[in-house]
């Protein structure tokens, strides 16, 4: 329950950082809020890039889901910008709905 906690409040930075155009910080906080659900999923410690890469290399996950951890984890070009379109509380999203299905089937 802590964890869910965590998540929906990165999450609510995400939102908030949006809202006042930090987009740096919104992907920062979608980082930090999918790196929770993946550390609670897998068991493993890490920080939020390592848990992205981890999950980036799960098989067993879908393409969606693993491509949606390749964007959050993608680091940005010199000029602030990413090589592709990306909605990081988005892609936070997919990832953390899988991981809690998932988690649900193997109860």
């Amino acid at each position: 329950m802590i964890a869910d906690q965590q998540i929906e409040a990165e999450l609510t930075q995400a939102r908030r950082a949006v809202a006042a155009g930090q987009a740096g910080q919104a992907r920062v906080c979608a980082r930090r809020a999918a790196a929770l659900a993946i550390r609670e999923w897998s068991g493993q410690s890490g920080d939020a890039m390592k848990q992205l890469g981890r999950l980036q290399m799960e098989q067993t996950v879908p393409e969606n889901v693993r491509e949606a951890a390749r964007r959050l984890s993608t680091k940005v070009q010199l000029d602030h910008t990413l090589p592709f379109e990306s909605d990081p509380i988005e892609d936070a999203r997919v990832i953390i709905e899988y991981l809690k299905d998932s988690s649900r089937a193997m109860s």
